[in-house]
């Protein structure tokens, strides 16, 4: 297991106490969710301007992901 998962397992973790997705990191949530000075904080962090969002898209990319960030099947 790299070091890189063991992360997103604590920053999951770390999220779904404060009432976000079990699999969804905090990074994907405050883009998702419009916390906007949260988003600066992390950016600033991570110094990526788009850290964020490209955390968020990774989510909507995820199958394994809750229902709001799934495609709907096409039928």
């Amino acid at each position: 297991m790299s070091l890189f998962q063991i992360a997103i397992a604590v920053d999951q973790l770390a999220n779904a106490p404060l009432g976000g997705m079990a699999d969804e990191t905090i990074s994907a949530r405050a883009h998702r969710g419009g916390w906007h000075k949260t988003e600066a904080v992390i950016n600033l962090l991570f110094r990526d301007e788009q850290h964020r969002v490209n955390a968020y898209l990774s989510e909507l990319r995820g199958s394994q992901n809750h229902p709001d960030y799934r495609k709907p099947k096409e039928q």
